[in-house]
């Protein structure tokens, strides 16, 4: 398979350190707002990066949930590889990449789990699909098939076929609270925009890095 000629010349934007918001999170929150704008398909979706406790490192594509001043939120079974791995290296890696306007965002930053109350709180808004599906399968684990998933979940639909889905206590959400973002905007002749901010005490520091 050769793939050396599948070249794209980055031309839509600029992104200079007086364009940036001083806040980091405000800069993410306009950049996900155009995004959005632009149809970028789930412009949420980013990859989350996690490592062992001996450093093998993984990365998959979860949904971001919420997004503020606290941090980043995403919501998983607490029985995963991710979780198992975050529960022995508390620290995560994010990057976004929308496509249409040419931009990635990374974010890094140190993990803890939300409240119970909080996860409770995003359950009750899940699709009840999703909700018999964050009790039916136990995530990362090994199947013998697919019959087996499809036998658990006729179970637990016949256990929850009336009243509200209850949050299964091995569920909930992550809140990574980022030590470092970069900004990264394609510009031709593959010299990008990079802007990063670092936090240092309770301030951020922003550098432009070389592409």
């Amino acid at each position: 398979m050769d793939i050396t000629q599948l070249r794209e010349e980055y031309r839509r934007a600029r992104l200079d350190e007086a364009d940036v918001s001083k806040d980091p999170i405000a800069q993410f929150q306009r950049w996900f707002e155009e995004a959005r704008a632009a149809d970028v398909l789930e412009p949420n979706a980013m990859s989350l990066a996690t490592a062992s406790a001996d450093g093998a490192p993984s990365v998959r594509m979860v949904l971001l949930k919420e997004a503020d001043a606290g941090g980043f939120v995403f919501f998983t079974d607490y029985r995963s590889t991710k979780s198992d791995e975050l529960a022995a290296n508390a620290r995560a890696a994010l990057c976004f990449w929308w496509a249409p306007l040419e931009r990635q965002v990374r974010v890094a930053g140190h993990v803890a789990r939300i409240s119970a109350e909080e996860s409770a709180a995003y359950f009750r808004t899940r699709p009840h699909g999703s909700q018999l599906g964050a009790w039916t399968s136990e995530q990362s684990a090994v199947l013998a098939d697919r019959g087996v998933l499809e036998k658990k979940l006729a179970e637990v639909e016949a256990q929850h076929a009336e009243g509200a889905v209850p949050t299964p206590p091995h569920w909930g959400g992550f809140r990574i609270v980022p030590e470092s973002y970069e900004f990264w905007q394609g510009r031709p002749s593959r010299l990008h925009d990079r802007i990063r901010f670092r936090r240092v005490k309770e301030s951020w520091v922003v550098e432009r890095l070389s592409p």
